[in-house]
């Protein structure tokens, strides 16, 4: 996936989106990341606050994960996504992958997407999103310098997340163009989106299915060619 086929039915909404621009590293800082990394900035921004606001009024406690920080990083969602495009060098298709991933993950565990957990949920997403849909790309050493975490912390956090979608990480074509076109209409509108699951979902709207499993105690690899830990 990491080259989309310009003859689909969705190619103008791909070419919008920036999912046709080739990765390239942002060495000037005059560049912007593609259109698609700024809509799911936007939308993991909106989900982030109504959130933190939630549980903060409710005084709900929040399921706690190994994604979760005792505090939230200097850096927002936002900058801490143009970092990893920055650095990853990985296509912008990779980056919805690692958004469904996301979404999934939250659909599938007791928690909430906030401040204190989208970071590290965020970098774990997009390292396994790229080992699967890119021809090439930096082993979990690269990765966990450019999140802000050990290497040790990485590797962990990608097994965790490996074993929370029970390794079933392939997207359709279908799934793939919804969610593009859920998050251009999401971040493009001033109302908040409809659930449709609950309050504890990203309220993406994304699609269930059968490989949504919650995570066991002991979990192994369900097919071959995927590293869990550094390369």
């Amino acid at each position: 996936m990491g080259t989309l086929n310009t003859k689909s039915r969705n190619s103008e909404l791909y070419k919008t989106l920036g999912l046709l621009d080739k990765p390239q590293l942002l060495e000037d800082a005059s560049e912007k990341a593609p259109e698609i990394v700024s809509l799911v900035a936007s939308v993991l921004e909106k989900n982030i606050h109504k959130n933190d606001k939630l549980l903060k009024k409710s005084k709900t406690k929040d399921g706690v994960t190994i994604f979760h920080g005792s505090k939230a990083p200097t850096l927002n969602i936002r900058q801490y996504m143009e970092r990893v495009f920055k650095y990853s060098k990985c296509s912008p298709s990779c980056f919805v992958v690692a958004y469904i991933y996301m979404d999934k993950f939250i659909q599938s565990t007791n928690c909430y997407l906030t401040s204190l957990n989208a970071h590290r949920l965020l970098i774990a997403s997009v390292l396994v999103a790229a080992k699967f849909v890119e021809d090439v790309t930096y082993n979990n050493a690269h990765f966990a310098k450019v999140g802000g975490v050990s290497i040790s912390e990485m590797n962990k956090l990608e097994l965790k997340l490996l074993c929370s979608l029970d390794y079933k990480l392939h997207v359709t074509v279908e799934t793939f163009d919804q969610y593009c076109l859920q998050l251009e209409k999401a971040a493009g509108s001033g109302s908040e989106r409809r659930t449709c699951h609950n309050e504890r979902a990203m309220q993406t709207c994304g699609l269930k299915g059968s490989w949504l499993k919650k995570d066991k105690s002991k979990c192994t690899p369900k097919f071959a060619g995927y590293s869990c830990g550094a390369i």
